[in-house]
């Protein structure tokens, strides 16, 4: 099974290009929905049946502090100039269990993974 992905506008377009180029289906706020609050990159998330894929921190809080509901969030901690280690090592992740990161809040850094339910 292949997820979705949303990426958020702050996540590096170059990033996005290397993950449709290798099969991964991803929105892209930047293209279609640039400038939108973060509670409605998450609505659009659910609506897309989509786990987002971020820089913005903010997202946490929203499903830990406000319990606000998400398929699942993928909060990327990298330099930009290191986009395409931490397309290896999301492409990794993304192939090895990709339903298994649905309900999940994934902290993805190069050479780290954290991964923690968002229980509601």
């Amino acid at each position: 099974m292949q997820v979705s992905l949303l990426a958020d506008e702050n996540v590096d377009f170059r990033l996005v290009k290397l993950l449709r180029n290798s099969g991964q289906k991803v929105f892209s706020i930047l293209e279609q929905y640039k400038g939108i609050p973060d509670i409605e990159v998450i609505n659009l998330a659910k609506k897309l049946n989509a786990i987002i894929l971020t820089l913005d921190k903010d997202f946490g809080e929203w499903v830990f502090s406000h319990k606000e509901y998400s398929n699942g969030i993928i909060f990327l901690r990298y330099n930009p100039i290191d986009y395409k280690d931490i397309f290896n090592s999301l492409n990794t992740l993304l192939k090895k269990n990709p339903e298994g990161l649905y309900g999940k809040f994934v902290v993805l850094s190069k050479n780290k993974i954290r991964i923690r339910d968002i229980h509601l």
